[in-house]
């Protein structure tokens, strides 16, 4: 296989069959809480909040990994845990992907065009203007 475009194909089938396991994971996770909690029949609105909610709860763990309180003396970052709590909040995103009704082949479709776009603005070639370096 040396056609780098062949290579390139690989690699992101075996990223997408990595994210769809996690999805599918998540969604066996998801649907035992559901049940063992009792949780049926909470509209998607009312879940998506839930999880928004608990993904701002998650992303303030993160912060107190990460010495933002410039008042205090700073401690040694603990990387295993800013990882730990990275795997939380990817937890409740897919969760919230999967309610959404997204699942892995999309994500990753448009985060590879988020990307692009990303890139455009950041070279000035976008048609949203306002991001390009001066």
């Amino acid at each position: 296989m040396d056609n780098i475009a062949d290579k390139i194909a690989l690699s992101e089938q075996g990223a997408v069959d990595k994210l769809a396991a996690i999805f599918k994971m998540q969604k066996s996770f998801d649907d035992e809480v559901i049940v063992r909690r009792n949780l049926q029949g909470i509209p998607a609105s009312e879940w998506l909040q839930k999880q928004t909610l608990a993904m701002i709860s998650e992303l303030a763990e993160l912060l107190d990994e990460v010495n933002f309180k410039w008042w205090k003396n700073p401690k040694e970052i603990d990387m295993g845990s800013v990882r730990d709590e990275l795997v939380d909040i990817l937890h409740f995103f897919v969760s919230m992907c999967i309610k959404t009704g997204m699942n892995a082949e999309e994500l990753y479709a448009r985060y590879l065009a988020k990307n692009e776009e990303n890139f455009k603005r950041q070279r000035g070639l976008s048609d949203k203007k306002g991001y390009e370096v001066k």
